[in-house]
């Protein structure tokens, strides 16, 4: 009796050893799918990231199980390399950077949907213009090496019948095309605020067109490197949620929010309160819709595959993506 005993004593600690180790294997699994360091996210200082701050100051991520360091990188081109290097894992920008970036032979994966500029961007010009065919021959200021402008304006002409060869390109950056324009130099500009609002306070400028025309095309993205992806899925979902808990913080919490951002921007709180008319940023539903199904796709689809057309036929990539390689709507649910 006491060898049976004492045999059935070493099969029940043998189960529970295995059932432990097992369980120890699932918690190292998990973990596992969320680096130990924390993820390198970059972000330029635009309204439309804004939240990513509240989201690490009152510690959404961390609640979401995840550590991240928001690097800010101003410049697009900057972001890419850094992302390249894998000196960072993931950054934010628009569709048509991402569909840049995966062409450029760095593989990205848009998760997340953060913002669609509101009025933030403009095509501005004389009074005596009343629509965009009028600029047929006209000077227009504008960004030729790729970019949101670039996108958007030949989005714009597109829907009016119209090509880039139909104006008299000047090749200038955003800002210096919001200058030009304002200082009377040229006859029209694709730029964004605050030069949208200066134009509007000369005697001659007004904007022609503005991004509330054009919901869901410039819109901007949080994309990953493909293989982080793969390797913390977890993570990923983590950062996603956090977004959508800071939203929320914002709408019940708009002061401590508002400063929070306002501070992260470099901002006055009432300069950046009368920015955030400019932007409307995605919360879950917009996410659902914008992403939508394997089904039915959203918008996304669609902005990321003419964004695809026009950098080949621009020469500004040499082959076009697969677009469903460059779009994951799994994290946002």
């Amino acid at each position: 009796m006491k060898t049976r005993r004492l045999i059935s004593a070493v099969a029940l600690l043998t189960v529970a050893i295995a059932f432990s180790l097992a369980g120890c294997g699932k918690s190292s699994q998990k973990a596992a799918k969320v680096p130990t360091e924390p993820v390198k996210i970059a972000i330029s200082s635009w309204t439309g990231f804004a939240p990513l701050h509240i989201a690490a100051q009152k510690g959404f991520f961390e609640k979401q199980g995840v550590k991240v360091d928001l690097q800010v990188i101003q410049r697009v081109t900057d972001r890419r390399s850094a992302l390249a290097a894998n000196r960072i894992q993931g950054f934010a920008s628009t569709v048509d950077t991402h569909v840049m970036t995966v062409a450029a032979g760095i593989p990205v994966v848009q998760v997340l949907a953060l913002d669609d500029s509101y009025g933030g961007d403009g095509v501005v010009a004389k009074k005596a213009f009343k629509s965009l065919k009028d600029l047929k021959g006209k000077k227009v200021a504008l960004e030729t090496g790729g970019g949101a402008s670039y996108f958007w304006f030949q989005y714009l002409l597109k829907q009016q019948g119209m090509k880039l060869s139909d104006v008299n390109v000047q090749n200038m950056s955003a800002g210096d095309a919001g200058a030009a324009f304002v200082a009377g130099k040229i006859d029209a500009a694709v730029t964004w605020e605050p030069w949208l609002s200066k134009a509007k306070a000369t005697t001659f400028g007004q904007v022609l067109v503005s991004s509330t025309d054009t919901p869901g095309i410039i819109v901007d993205t949080l994309a990953f490197r493909k293989d982080f992806v793969t390797q913390y899925p977890d993570a990923v979902r983590g950062i996603t949620q956090a977004w959508f808990d800071a939203l929320d913080y914002a709408k019940t919490n708009p002061d401590d929010a508002n400063a929070i951002m306002a501070k992260a921007m470099d901002q006055s709180v009432p300069d950046f309160v009368a920015s955030l008319s400019t932007v409307k940023f995605y919360g879950r539903p917009e996410n659902a819709d914008y992403f939508g199904t394997a089904d039915k796709p959203g918008k996304l689809y669609q902005i990321s595959e003419e964004c695809a057309n026009l950098w080949l036929e621009e020469k500004l990539i040499d082959q076009k993506p697969v677009i469903a390689d460059l779009i994951n709507g799994s994290f946002i649910k």
